[in-house]
């Protein structure tokens, strides 16, 4: 991504990376879908409250991942061989090793993190079965972002998408032949889940061995540095934070969600599961700002840097006004495949969620512009408290606003979050910006 023109690499690696993505939350909106419509209503509700858990764990997964990768795509941009075996050989011996402790401490905090979350009686046998199992599948998640990652820093964004769409297929299949057919219930879900994501991580592995002779690793390229774990944890810590920030933020609307009924949870997460597939272009962009950003970093051609991220912001926006309207013209039916009961509360709520945060879609388009691209050229302090921004104006407008006007002021919550984030990293860009060429003079 170092010669060419910046937009057109920035978009013929963002659509397959747009169509991995998707495929990814493929993955629990499938499952949401499969047993709303197989099970129930109550089902749908049992899933959709342990949501913001699953995203959580997936969010850090990929933030460790993404992170780690920035450091092989620096080495890569430099031309650096030697440097992007030891990079991927690091990233392996840490993810292992965060895989070990996140699984341990988040299966052990589990209860407690349900009872915080206010899941009732009702609800809370399948929702504690779903998200435990997903948990103990935390390694094939973790593995499979990081071949993925790796991939993608080495400008082969494709091949992990084939493996994804592959896994997205045998996910669904899964789950309908443990429901349906094995009648396992809601945890029949969660293992064909973890089973899919398994499959790819190992196809991609496989791939990785054949596809790049320079990831053929030495005896000496694991060797341990504790300065060159860092190089890694400093990015990958920042990002993962990023995601449990943000993730934490929706936990806590969900939490107040739950003093609901079942009707009103289940409509709010069949918004929120549509509004996150509506939200892929950003997030893919913002992925291929923070590769893009990071090879360019590497081989110091900043005003590269400077004219991506202008081209990306502009594309940006336009994806976003096009998800606006699908979105305020076509949720009704969206909606409508999460269940096959008819339910008018489901669907009154989940419309009131949308026409309330689809408007500003535009503001977290360009927060994922600006906080990647400074992720990419190794500022992890700006992205990291744009994200503590967002938790804590998320936080305080969900339990203030729904103890005034009730569901509308938890559709409120994310809006105002986005706005003040985006405030915040887009001018904190523009100053880096500018004193880098500054520096330069």
């Amino acid at each position: 991504m170092t010669a060419g023109s910046p937009i057109r690499l920035i978009l013929s690696f963002t659509v397959p990376l747009l169509i991995g993505n998707v495929f990814q939350q493929f993955y629990n909106i499938a499952d949401i879908i499969i047993v709303g419509r197989t099970i129930g209503v109550h089902a749908l509700a049992a899933v959709g409250a342990s949501g913001p858990l699953f995203m959580a764990l997936l969010g850090l997964t990929i933030g460790l991942t993404s992170g780690f990768s920035v450091v092989t795509g620096q080495r890569f941009g430099a031309n650096d061989d030697e440097g992007v075996r030891r990079s991927v050989a690091m990233s392996a011996m840490l993810a292992v090793g965060l895989t070990v402790l996140l699984t341990t401490i988040a299966a052990w905090q589990m209860p407690l993190l349900m009872e915080l979350m206010n899941i009732s009686d009702e609800l809370y046998a399948d929702s504690y079965s779903y998200i435990i199992i997903i948990t103990y599948g935390i390694v094939a998640m973790m593995m499979y972002n990081l071949l993925a990652c790796i991939c993608r820093a080495l400008g082969d964004s494709r091949t992990p998408l084939y493996f994804l769409i592959l896994s997205s297929v045998l996910n669904v299949v899964l789950a309908l032949v443990f429901i349906m057919q094995f009648g396992w219930g809601v945890p029949g879900s969660a293992i064909a889940l973890v089973i899919a994501q398994g499959v790819s991580a190992l196809l991609c592995f496989c791939y990785m061995r054949r596809r790049f002779p320079m990831l053929r690793l030495r005896r000496s390229d694991w060797a341990f540095d504790r300065e060159f774990a860092w190089q890694h944890l400093r990015l990958g810590l920042p990002m993962a934070m990023q995601f449990m920030i943000i993730s934490l933020g929706i936990l806590a609307i969900q939490s107040v969600c739950n003093t609901f009924g079942p009707e009103t949870i289940a409509g709010f997460v069949s918004a929120t599961r549509i509004e996150q597939l509506a939200l892929q272009p950003m997030i893919s962009f913002g992925i291929a700002m923070a590769v893009y950003s990071a090879q360019n970093y590497g081989a110091q051609k900043y005003d590269r840097i400077r004219k991506g991220v202008r081209q990306c912001s502009l594309v940006s926006l336009g994806f976003c006004l096009f998800a606006i309207g699908a979105m305020l013209f076509y949720g009704q039916e969206l909606i409508s495949v999460f269940t096959a009961e008819h339910d008018d509360l489901l669907l009154q709520q989940a419309m009131l969620y949308l026409h309330t945060s689809v408007p500003f879609y535009i503001f977290l388009g360009q927060i994922f512009v600006y906080r990647n691209a400074l992720q990419g050229m190794g500022i992890s302090s700006v992205p990291l408290i744009s994200s503590i921004i967002e938790l804590v104006f998320r936080g305080l407008s969900a339990f203030v606003l729904a103890g005034m006007w009730g569901f509308f002021g938890i559709c409120c919550a994310s809006p105002i979050c986005w706005v003040a984030a985006c405030l915040f990293t887009a001018g904190s860009y523009f100053y880096v910006q500018h004193t880098m060429r500054n520096l330069r003079r």
